[in-house]
């Protein structure tokens, strides 16, 4: 990235020697990502991250779709599924288990229901796995459902892939989003992925770049960048960081669980490798936040206090479970055994502290 930063703003777009060596570069992350993902290169479009790609996915299937169309999605879904979904299409909803995982034959119902109700289906969202607490759905079983019933889908894979195996063509997903710095690229980069022969309208117009399917000027350094990470993971380091991530996760939760009143959320089993959430009882989660960074851990919760938005996790709220008690904890590819024992070391004294000053 630093380089292709000091090289300046060659526009790929340009035939200069300037922009066909931004081109290669752009060229070569394309075919890195397309390999980590099961993906043709030309299948991939570069966008600004995962929240652009799902906007223009739903803005593409919607505007594709029978006018008055529903859109179905789970409430477990990112925030950027269930608003962009709102703003432009009626939203029939697909509920979830207690670990939040969605049930191919609910989303059967849900078909039904949005067909008596709007007449037609547009589009099905089914994330890979769950950004909150990790539960991975059945994205094959949810996609033959679309497809029999004659909609498009789009499964949002930002916090799957880069940790378990994600094939975009063996799920046979119409559309698919991923985001850089999820698997350990930079920021303010991702991808769309959009299937070989279906055409759909771009959510961002005013240039031909990335094959017209998304306007404006690649941002090179965060492509390149992107295109790193997508190749050391799809080159064997998947497999490495993984089983490190799960020894992480499950030994946090371990000690975590040590802790009276500590309750685990999700599938603990069926699960990404590198994401746990629980819920701890008696004390406020904010506060277990703050006394945890005090000890120099980053962790989050679905409260509406410890994050920018103003109500609680909704993904929490579908699965039946209380917000204010909930911590997220994630680990990555610079996560240290060193990391997990200080958390394993500060938790137990951060509630018990907490516990203490409620009398």
């Amino acid at each position: 990235m630093v380089r292709r930063l000091e090289a300046g703003g060659g526009d790929p777009g340009r035939v200069h020697t300037e922009g066909r060596n931004a081109r290669a570069v752009v060229e070569d992350a394309r075919e890195a990502v397309a390999s980590l993902l099961g993906a043709r290169s030309r299948e991939v479009v570069f966008t600004s991250g995962a929240t652009e790609s799902i906007n223009a996915a739903t803005w593409g299937a919607v505007r594709a779709g029978v006018p008055g169309a529903a859109v179905l999605a789970a409430d477990v879904e990112h925030s950027a599924v269930r608003d962009s979904s709102a703003r432009l299409a009626p939203v029939v909803p697909v509920p979830v288990d207690s670990v939040g995982r969605i049930d191919p034959t609910a989303v059967e119902d849900a078909v039904a229901r949005a067909r008596r109700e709007h007449g037609a289906v547009a589009l099905v969202h089914c994330q890979w796995a769950n950004h909150e607490v990790a539960t991975l759905q059945p994205v094959a079983e949810v996609v033959e459902v679309a497809h029999r019933n004659g909609a498009l889908i789009h499964v949002d894979a930002a916090a799957a892939a880069g940790h378990v195996d994600v094939d975009f063509h063996a799920s046979g997903a119409d559309l698919m989003s991923v985001s850089a710095h999820k698997l350990g690229g930079p920021p303010g980069c991702g991808a769309l992925l959009v299937r070989r022969g279906l055409r759909i309208e771009p959510l961002l117009l005013g240039g031909d770049q990335e094959r017209a399917r998304r306007a404006g000027l690649e941002d090179v350094p965060a492509v390149a960048g992107f295109g790193v990470a997508a190749r050391l993971l799809a080159s064997g380091g998947l497999e490495g960081e993984a089983d490190s991530a799960l020894r992480f996760t499950t030994d946090a939760l371990n000690a975590a669980r040590a802790v009276d009143g500590v309750d685990a959320y999700g599938d603990v089993e069926r699960r990404v490798p590198h994401i746990i959430c629980f819920g701890v009882q008696g004390v406020e989660a904010e506060a277990v936040v703050l006394g945890l960074d005090r000890a120099g851990v980053a962790v989050h919760s679905g409260s509406a206090c410890s994050s920018e938005s103003l109500e609680p996790s909704a993904v929490l709220a579908a699965m039946g479970v209380d917000a204010d008690r909930s911590v997220r904890l994630s680990v990555g590819w610079s996560t240290s055994e060193a990391d997990i024992g200080t958390f394993a070391e500060a938790f137990p004294r951060v509630v018990e502290g907490l516990r203490a000053l409620r009398g």
